[in-house]
C-alpha cells in the first residue's frame, strides 16, 4: 500500500438511520428526524472525528406507495428537512467537515442549482458538495406537472446537459474579477466576466451567474448513478462516486471501469475517488456488535419489509415468506434492483430472509463486529482496488456516529489508513483534489 494513501470517510445523515426499523428503537426520538439541534449535533461529532464530509440524500416526494396495503404508514422516510436548508444551517456551526446533498436534475433547472450550490460553499468557505441523481420514480413526476417520469435515457441525456451547464455558470466570473475599486468606481473587470450563452437540447441559459467565484473555484461534484450513463457522467464531471457493490469483486469491476472511463475523459490520475456505501455494526465485542444488530432485526414490521422489496421485485404478500423468491416477481427498474437479484438467488434467500437482509443495509452492504474485523474489511477493500474509501450509511443515529467515532476511526489511525486532523480548510482540499 502506498503509505501516503489514507481512506475517505463520510457519513450519510438522511432519516437518522438506514435500518428501516430505526425510528422503533428504545432510543430513537421520532420527532428529531426534523429538529435542527439532532443534525448540527452529530455534525459536530463528525467534524471531530475528521471525517471529510457528511452526505444528504434527497428526493422530491413521497417515493414509497402503499404496498402492499398499509406500508406507507409503517415508513418514516415521509417527512424530513430539505437539505441545502439543513446544510447551510449546519455551515454556521461547524468549520472544517464537507457539506454535500442531492438536487435533482430531473425536475429542477440548471440555474437554481449553481446559484444554490455556490451560496452554500459561500457561507461554508469552501464546504459544499453537489450530488448529481436524476430522479425515477412517478411519485416525484406528478409533483412536477407529469403523469409519469421521464425515460431512463432522456434522463440521463437531460443530466449530462445539466451539469455542463451548472459547472458553466460557476465560471461565470474569474477568481479576481470582483475588483471593487472605490477610487475608480470600477465594481468588477467586465474583462473578468463570461456570459455563458448555453443552447442546448434541454436548456437555453444565458448567464451570468449572480455569485462571484466560489471558495473552491467550484463545489465539488458527488455521483451515485451506477449505469453506463450515470458512470459517464462521474468519469467526466465527478469527484467523488458513491457506489453500492455487495461484494469485493464487483466492486473492483466497477472501480476499474469507472477509473478508465475518467481517464478516457483526460481526468488526473486517481479520479474520481469511488467510496461504497456500508452499513456498520460494531461493539467492543462481536457479541455486543451481534447484540445490537439483532435488536434492530427484530423490529422489522413484516409489512414495511416487503414494501422494501415492492420496487424491485413487485407485491409479495400473497407468497410464503420462508420460501425463496418467484423468479418472475423481479422487475430489476433501477440498478439496485440487479444487484438484489443476484444476492437473493446466490443465497437461496427466502422472502423473509431478502427483506431482512435489504433492511440491515437498506439495500446496501453491512458488517457486523469488533472494530478489528470491520477495519480488517474495509482495509482489505482499500488495498485491492476496490475503494478509495466509505460513506458510511448508519443505521441508527446519533448511536451509529458515536460508534464509528469510538471504535472504527480510532482502529483505522491505529493503522494509517485515517487522518489525525484535517489537512485543509475547504472540502476539495481535504479530499486531495485539484484546485478547479
Amino acid at each position: 500500500m502506498n503509505a501516503s494513501r489514507q481512506m475517505r470517510l463520510g457519513l450519510s445523515m438522511r432519516y437518522l438511520g438506514y435500518h428501516i426499523a430505526a425510528w422503533r428503537h428504545p432510543d430513537f426520538q421520532p420527532t428529531s428526524i426534523v429538529e435542527f439541534e439532532t443534525y448540527r449535533d452529530i455534525a459536530r461529532k463528525a467534524e471531530a472525528a475528521k471525517l471529510d464530509m457528511i452526505f444528504f440524500a434527497d428526493g422530491v416526494a413521497v417515493r414509497g406507495s402503499d404496498n402492499p396495503a398499509g406500508a406507507l404508514s409503517r415508513d418514516m422516510k415521509n417527512a424530513e428537512l430539505e437539505p441545502l436548508t439543513l446544510l447551510s444551517a449546519i455551515a454556521a456551526c461547524t468549520s472544517r467537515v464537507g457539506l454535500v446533498a442531492t438536487a435533482s436534475t430531473t425536475y429542477n433547472e440548471p440555474f437554481h442549482v449553481a446559484r444554490k450550490y455556490a451560496s452554500l460553499d459561500h457561507i461554508s468557505k469552501g464546504r459544499a458538495g453537489w450530488n448529481v441523481v436524476t430522479s425515477w420514480s412517478d411519485q416525484e413526476a406528478q409533483n412536477f406537472n407529469r403523469v409519469a417520469n421521464l425515460e431512463k435515457d432522456e434522463r440521463y441525456a437531460r443530466a449530462a446537459e445539466f451539469v455542463q451547464v451548472v459547472k458553466g455558470l460557476w465560471s461565470s466570473w474569474d477568481a479576481d474579477a470582483f475588483t471593487h475599486d472605490k477610487a475608480t468606481g470600477q465594481f468588477y473587470d467586465p474583462e473578468k466576466l463570461h456570459i455563458l450563452n448555453h443552447k442546448g437540447k434541454f436548456f437555453s441559459v444565458r448567464g451570468p451567474l449572480n455569485s462571484c467565484r466560489t471558495p473552491q473555484g467550484e463545489p465539488i461534484i458527488v455521483q451515485a448513478g451506477a449505469s453506463s450513463q450515470g458512470r459517464d457522467i462521474a468519469a467526466e464531471h465527478a469527484h467523488v462516486v458513491y457506489t453500492n457493490s455487495l461484494d469485493v469483486g464487483e466492486a473492483r469491476t466497477f472501480y476499474a471501469d469507472l477509473k478508465d472511463r475518467a481517464a478516457s475523459f483526460g481526468r488526473r490520475s486517481g479520479e474520481p475517488l469511488i467510496m461504497p456505501g456500508v452499513t456498520l455494526y460494531v461493539g467492543a465485542t462481536k457479541a455486543e456488535a451481534q447484540a445490537k444488530f439483532d435488536e434492530l432485526q427484530r423490529l422489522i414490521d413484516p409489512v414495511a419489509g416487503l414494501a422494501l422489496l415492492y420496487t424491485f421485485c413487485g407485491d409479495l404478500s400473497a407468497y410464503d415468506l420462508d420460501k425463496p423468491l418467484p423468479p418472475d416477481f423481479f422487475t430489476n427498474g433501477i440498478s439496485i434492483g440487479g444487484n438484489l437479484l443476484a444476492k437473493a438467488r446466490r443465497e437461496n434467500l427466502t422472502i423473509r430472509q431478502l427483506y431482512e437482509d435489504v433492511a440491515a443495509g437498506y439495500t446496501g452492504r453491512y458488517l457486523i463486529g469488533t472494530a478489528e474485523d470491520i477495519v480488517d474489511d474495509l482495509q482489505h477493500w482499500f488495498e485491492t482496488g476496490a475503494a478509495d474509501g466509505f460513506n458510511i450509511c448508519p443505521p441508527i443515529l446519533p448511536q451509529g456516529m458515536d460508534d464509528l467515532a469510538t471504535f472504527i476511526v480510532p482502529e483505522l489511525r491505529r493503522r494509517g489508513l485515517f487522518r489525525s486532523d484535517y489537512e485543509a480548510t475547504t472540502l476539495r482540499g481535504n479530499l486531495g483534489l485539484a484546485s478547479a
